[in-house]
């Protein structure tokens, strides 16, 4: 069970954002019926991302589409062999959350065109970038492979 914990939570972290995506895009209608006020500090806001990380190098059209697919997608398989190379349960955890997130946003670029973002926080005039589940999921992942590096280095260092 340990050696597939990573694929599970890929799993989970890929259902979890195809839930949330489904929910935005076609019960609310979020990118038809406009940004959904929820707190003081926090909106559903619909934006199409058809770049990477944060919207940089946005790649419009079919031939930059595919090419953050396979771009994507050849990551996404050196994170799973990686996954299942790993012997911590940290690094686990870290290959899962990037890989399950890889994923999603794989399925938006075919579904889509683009990835959809929709969490939005800001507070006044300050906005924190529109991001989604596994926009969140791959930044933990990442987190996590840090720490997990961290912690290695101080063990080798004792």
């Amino acid at each position: 069970m340990k050696k597939h914990f990573g694929f599970l939570l890929a799993l989970g972290v890929f259902i979890l954002d195809r839930v949330s995506k489904y929910w935005v895009v076609d019960v609310i209608g979020l990118e038809k019926n406009g940004p959904l006020d929820l707190l003081s500090f926090f909106e559903l806001r619909f934006v199409e991302n058809t770049g990477i990380s944060l919207g940089l190098f946005q790649m419009d059209g079919d031939l930059g589409k595919y090419f953050l697919i396979a771009v994507t997608g050849a990551v996404s398989i050196v994170v799973a062999v990686w996954l299942w190379r790993a012997t911590t349960g940290l690094l686990r955890a870290g290959l899962g959350l990037v890989l399950g997130g890889a994923l999603g946003n794989i399925w938006d670029r075919f579904e889509y065109g683009g990835v959809a973002d929709f969490l939005h926080f800001y507070l006044g005039d300050w906005s924190f970038y529109i991001f989604n589940v596994a926009d969140a999921a791959i930044t933990t992942g990442i987190l996590l492979l840090l720490w997990d590096a961290l912690l290695l280095t101080q063990k080798k260092n004792k």
